[in-house]
């Protein structure tokens, strides 16, 4: 973000053109007027750094109302490279969430209530499901997930529907905060969840990985009792190199049977080396027992031979000497 340069597309003037002014107003965002003024001032040729120091703002704000005014095609981003690593720099992140509820005035949201928005819509399903009203912060909050973000209203509600099964499963109880919900909110953003078909596949995966994860735990004697953060990163690892409870299962009784008990580490290193040799389903595992059983037999019976005479060079040429010398005679 340091080294992006902000420049105006095309010829466009240092004074404001009507066609940006009506941009503006319509977007009714006062941070990326700011900012557009600043970029207007200093010729479309300053850096973010620069734009942060001269307005006297974090890099969030900036990178936020920057990205506003990329939307309203008001600007051109041109990324470059970092000194030396010849790699282009990436995607700036939204601003904090903190940071982001404070971009907002009670009267800003107020007036977009007035005004009949989708976010009205959104203010008050939240409120609804969440059985409550919401406190100034919460709809701070909110609007943060809507705005900042730019969550769409159908993506927010199933999130927020999200949140409230995910409280009820952990056994809580209670609704969710806010706080939870923003939280969320970021996740969904940096996984790319911005429609409702990707939501409803991102919960499918979940829900998913949770059953597959609940036979696991049963597979392993776990009962009565949540996985543990180290516990967890196991199974999930395991799970995304594609194994089953079922041959999780078999890991678990060589591991039992060589160390006595649940080894975490020693069980990881098995179902790692099976990763390895492309080995994840019982069948396989079956297939590779047996070549070793065989393996073991044929050496057991080729030491055998060893130990009780088996013909050596030496043998073989003694016998050849005596067969010799009886067609001789």
């Amino acid at each position: 973000m340091a080294n992006t340069k902000i420049s105006l597309p095309g010829s466009e003037p240092v004074t404001l053109a009507g066609q940006a002014v009506e941009k503006l107003i319509r977007e009714g965002d006062g941070d990326a007027a700011l900012l557009y003024l600043y970029v207007l001032k200093t010729h479309g040729m300053s850096t973010a750094d620069e734009a942060a120091s001269a307005l006297d703002k974090s890099a969030g704000w900036v990178a936020s109302a920057m990205a506003a005014l990329s939307r309203m095609g008001l600007v051109e981003l041109e990324n470059n490279t970092g000194p030396g690593t010849g790699e282009p720099e990436k995607k700036p992140p939204p601003p904090e969430p903190e940071e982001a509820s404070r971009r907002y005035t009670m009267d800003e949201i107020k007036n977009e209530l007035s005004a009949g928005s989708d976010f009205s819509a959104v203010f008050e399903e939240t409120q609804r499901s969440l059985g409550k009203i919401l406190s100034p912060d919460e709809l701070l909050r909110l609007f943060g997930i809507y705005d900042a973000l730019r969550l769409p209203p159908e993506v927010i509600l199933q999130l927020i529907t999200y949140c409230i099964n995910e409280c009820r499963l952990s056994g809580g109880g209670r609704a969710p905060t806010m706080r939870f919900i923003e939280k969320a909110a970021y996740a969904w953003e940096r996984e790319g969840i911005m429609s409702l078909e990707r939501a409803e596949e991102y919960i499918k995966t979940l829900e998913e990985r949770r059953s597959v994860q609940g036979e696991i735990k049963r597979t392993l004697q776990i009962r009565d009792r949540e996985l543990s953060a180290t516990e967890r990163r196991f199974v999930d690892g395991w799970i995304e190199m594609g194994f089953k409870a079922d041959t999780i299962a078999i890991a678990y009784d060589k591991t039992v049977v060589k160390t006595g008990k649940l080894t975490w580490g020693y069980m990881d290193s098995i179902l790692k080396n099976w990763h390895g040799r492309g080995i994840h389903t019982v069948p396989e595992i079956q297939a590779k027992d047996k070549m070793n059983d065989k393996s073991a037999v044929w050496g057991n019976q080729m030491n055998a031979a060893g130990k009780f005479g088996a013909p050596n060079q030496a043998d073989l040429d003694r016998m050849q000497r005596l067969i010799d010398k009886i067609k001789d005679e």
